[in-house]
């Protein structure tokens, strides 16, 4: 089989475990024809108002919709959104087991005001505070039984400051994976960013990695950005790693198998696309690189298929999952305009 056979018939094989901060994603849709006579703000004359699974779910729907078995882990609050949440999730056919039901923290709702196809306001309803200990060790033992229970391909830590994961967590599933061996994926945010050691493929955005290291300073070139980046790799000893870079593109960093050497290539978009909404693109570009992982396929085909699937998802408004058919699709294109 070639590569796209294998991504198209394997899939469904493989069991990826979702560890994050789980969203209830609020979409009110509606009209504007008017500025509001009480202030210089649109009114949204309001036509409709949609659920959506958000946060690391969103990850988990991106690797279903690859045709892969996402299981989640994650906290939701006893309240409206955290049932309806649970109904979403039970609407896409996905596994619940891994959610965790907290009676003194809130379901993470983000509800987004969108007049004329167009993001007007976001509003957000959240407690960011990391778990108490006794929550933590909940969820550690939510995933240890995932692990016990079920193959799993590939661990993803999806993080969004939220408070879920905390270097404790990230240190005891590190350890766990290399007890299963089970390759490590991670979307970082700011507030662990240093606590990622020994994973398998760190992928920060460009603006997440200046932050996270505190490159602060304006003058920026690509020499300087790998230079950076092999200086955090070895740091913190990661196999691989990859910065998006939006319209750029995305930067791979990996070792050379024959001399040891580091080395990092730039990977441009395919093609040029048009952009609506660039939310979820990092979910989507993670859960094709944790897929790719599991399947073990080579690391820079990963990061062409993930750099694609990201561009894919930008053309549609709001927060959606790749579709795996339009991925195969423009993929097929893409490797025969490359050979």
């Amino acid at each position: 089989m070639n590569t796209l056979e294998i991504i198209d018939k394997e899939s469904k094989d493989k069991n990826i475990l979702i560890i994050g901060d789980v969203m209830l994603d609020r979409y009110i849709w509606g009209d504007v024809a008017r500025i509001s006579p009480e202030a210089p703000v649109p009114v949204v004359n309001v036509t409709k108002i949609e659920h959506r699974l958000g946060g690391s779910a969103n990850v988990a729907l991106n690797i279903q919709s690859l045709g892969s078995n996402p299981f989640l882990v994650g906290v939701i609050g006893n309240d409206a959104s955290g049932n309806e949440f649970i109904n979403l999730m039970k609407s896409q056919k996905m596994i619940t087991e891994g959610l965790i039901t907290a009676s003194d923290r809130q379901t993470i709702t983000k509800t987004r005001i969108m007049g004329n196809n167009v993001q007007m306001l976001r509003v957000d309803d959240e407690n960011s505070k990391n778990l108490p200990d006794s929550l933590r060790q909940q969820v550690l033992l939510k995933i240890t039984n995932l692990l016990e229970k079920h193959k799993i391909h590939a661990i993803i830590f999806q993080d969004y400051d939220k408070g879920v994961i905390d270097p404790l967590l990230i240190k005891h599933i590190v350890q766990l994976s290399k007890t299963y061996d089970i390759p490590v994926c991670v979307d970082p945010k700011k507030r662990n960013f240093d606590f990622y050691n020994n994973v398998t493929l760190f992928k920060p955005n460009l603006k997440e990695f200046r932050e996270g290291i505190n490159w602060n300073d304006e003058a920026f070139n690509m020499n300087t950005l790998f230079d950076k980046i092999h200086q955090f790799r070895e740091a913190k000893n990661i196999k691989y790693m990859i910065v998006t870079m939006g319209e750029k593109g995305l930067v791979l960093a990996k070792t050379n198998e024959i001399n040891n050497t580091f080395y990092t290539i730039s990977i441009p978009p395919p093609k040029i696309r048009q952009v609506r909404d660039v939310s979820g693109a990092g979910d989507t570009v993670i859960s094709v690189v944790a897929l790719g992982l599991a399947l073990g396929l080579n690391i820079e085909l990963i990061a062409e298929l993930s750099n694609l699937a990201g561009g894919i998802v930008c053309e549609y408004v709001g927060v959606v999952p790749i579709s795996k058919k339009q991925l195969l699709e423009e993929a097929a294109i893409y490797l025969k305009n490359v050979k």
